[in-house]
């Protein structure tokens, strides 16, 4: 299996939202800022702004866009966001009823983030988890989570989980990290 050394846990959470996300990531990621009111304000329809900044929230906490099921958003995103923008959280519902729009709305996010596609940042994610390797006692969990985090911060769109997994596996087997050292 791909996922050998991943936990249950990190498998079920990758780039994915928790069950019920708490205030403060609420507050954290799906806050509407300056920026994303100002991009809002040439949206007409109530299901189109709702949708984009549902999207600008998702892609804030969880370093992807749910494009292809755009309403996969726990209640509590909806209703925060929604009440910031003086919507019923209902709208959502009519967002994406034209795909291509929800693809326009992550493109347009993207570029207004700053986000980058993780092809283009392979090397540095790769550099980042040999520093990690070699820094620390940390296992495959451990840098698998770090690589994850790191992306988020600086911007990296997530790929599937394979890659990351097999990212820290080819780093650890490059770097001479063996079962029998104890920095692995």
């Amino acid at each position: 299996m791909p996922f050998e050394f991943l936990s249950d846990e990190q498998i079920a959470r990758y780039g994915r939202f928790p069950e019920e996300p708490s205030a403060a990531e609420l507050e954290q990621f799906f806050r509407l800022d300056r920026r994303a009111l100002d991009a809002l304000a040439s949206k007409r329809r109530p299901a189109t702004k709702l949708g984009w900044a549902v999207q600008w929230g998702t892609v804030r906490m969880l370093g992807v866009f749910l494009t292809d099921d755009p309403l996969a958003v726990p209640p509590e995103a909806v209703a925060f966001v929604a009440e910031q923008l003086g919507v019923d959280p209902a709208h959502l519902a009519d967002y994406g009823q034209r795909q291509q729009t929800v693809y326009e709305h992550a493109w347009e996010i993207r570029e207004l983030l700053g986000y980058r596609d993780f092809g283009s940042c392979e090397s540095e994610v790769r550099q980042y988890v040999a520093a990690r390797v070699w820094a620390s006692a940390e296992g495959p969990r451990a840098l698998f989570d770090r690589a994850r985090v790191h992306m988020l911060k600086e911007r990296v769109l997530l790929p599937g989980m394979t890659v990351p997994v097999r990212l820290v596996g080819e780093v650890r087997r490059t770097s001479g990290c063996t079962r029998w050292r104890w920095r692995c």
